[in-house]
């Protein structure tokens, strides 16, 4: 056709992703440091918008958690649970079973443990404080199998399961608290009576700092020896990698489904366990601020290694004790969770930069 034309190839995009052969050691250093970095300064907007000095309130904040004795104390506290959680929940990660229950496993196993304590207070402390600690972690691995059963066995979607769960077990304790083991003497508060003095875990003297320190640095060597070590981690690795070769090889997917999910309760399980036995000395309503739900953050800041989920639960733990610290001042208290919930979007963000390159300019065509 006279005076037609056409049309030219498509110009050459700005810029491409390519995708890394392996994932990016270097990326995964950096990109929390940067997502920490951004939510502290999406922090800082919000705060200037309200009317708050960003720099005088990360000032009180850091101050709240270093300034003094009780401050760091009171870190390394809010750790514990966050550290026990966080790595029941990595766990299941790394084998791609996505376990949100781990606030109510906390709850399960809050209440196994105050279960023994309330029962048989008379026991003497080498009987009870071992039995409180099977009577936690069994609670929190079972409330976990629940949902792992159907998982198994019918490939029932375990994110609705595992969440649902959560309100089970939150409204269980609180039906204890308000009804059948509500404390008479409490002035009608929705608690039950304190645990006997052998019920108590021991603590560093001076300070609220308790066994369960021990207990989350002893898992956290527990699971680096199990993944990294032993038959049955490589067979997790190897699921949370590829399902379809794990089943070629012969690997029970099923069978480990279970088995995870139970290890993954018990952790959270004995993080509630060694907080009414650490810290509340007794059962109560609310006693977990989200420590379930915070551990999610923090397994996946750490990239999920047992290692870095003990270090990143510092980072998170002194962002709830130097929230607590600023509120006096009038910051509000959300703005903790705003800061939390900031870290995990730029986290999950950055990790495209992990499994790709970026390539800017245009590239000549054949």
């Amino acid at each position: 056709m006279v005076g037609s034309s056409l049309p030219g190839p498509a110009p050459a995009p700005l810029f491409t992703w390519e995708k890394r052969l392996e994932p990016s050691r270097v990326m995964a250093v950096i990109v929390p440091v940067i997502a920490v970095i951004l939510a502290l300064g999406v922090g800082a907007i919000f705060l200037a918008a309200t009317g708050f000095n960003p720099l005088k309130v990360y000032q009180s904040m850091l101050y709240g958690v270093i300034g003094s004795k009780y401050g760091l104390s009171e870190t390394v506290v809010k750790a514990i649970p966050l550290m026990l959680a966080g790595l029941g929940v990595s766990v299941a990660f790394r084998m791609l079973l996505w376990n949100i229950g781990a606030e109510g496993q906390f709850y399960m196993g809050a209440f196994g443990a105050s279960f023994v304590a309330l029962t048989f207070p008379n026991l003497p402390a080498y009987i009870m404080l071992p039995a409180m600690f099977v009577a936690g972690i069994a609670m929190g691995g079972l409330w976990a199998v629940l949902p792992a059963l159907p998982k198994a066995r019918w490939g029932v979607n375990e994110v609705i399961t595992t969440l649902m769960l959560n309100y089970v077990a939150i409204l269980w304790v609180d039906y204890q608290v308000y009804g059948p083991w509500k404390d008479p003497k409490g002035f009608n508060f929705p608690l039950t009576a304190p645990f006997s003095k052998a019920a108590i875990l021991p603590t560093i003297a001076g300070t609220r700092i308790h066994l369960g320190l021990i207990f989350a640095l002893l898992a956290a060597i527990m699971l680096t020896i199990i993944l990294w070590r032993t038959r049955w981690g490589y067979e997790i690795r190897v699921i949370g990698e590829s399902p379809r070769a794990a089943r070629y090889a012969g690997i029970k997917i099923e069978r480990n489904i279970i088995l995870v999910m139970l290890l993954s309760g018990a952790l959270a399980g004995l993080a509630g366990m060694s907080e009414v036995a650490g810290i509340t000395h007794r059962l109560q309503h609310g006693i977990s601020p989200g420590y379930g739900y915070t551990a999610i953050i923090i397994a996946w800041l750490a990239k999920l290694h047992p290692a870095t989920i003990i270090l990143v639960s510092f980072l998170f733990s002194g962002l709830i004790v130097g929230g607590y610290s600023v509120q006096t001042s009038g910051v509000p208290a959300a703005t903790v969770s705003m800061l939390q919930g900031a870290i995990l979007f730029f986290v999950l963000g950055g990790e495209i930069l992990t499994r790709y390159r970026l390539h800017f300019g245009r590239k000549e065509g054949k």
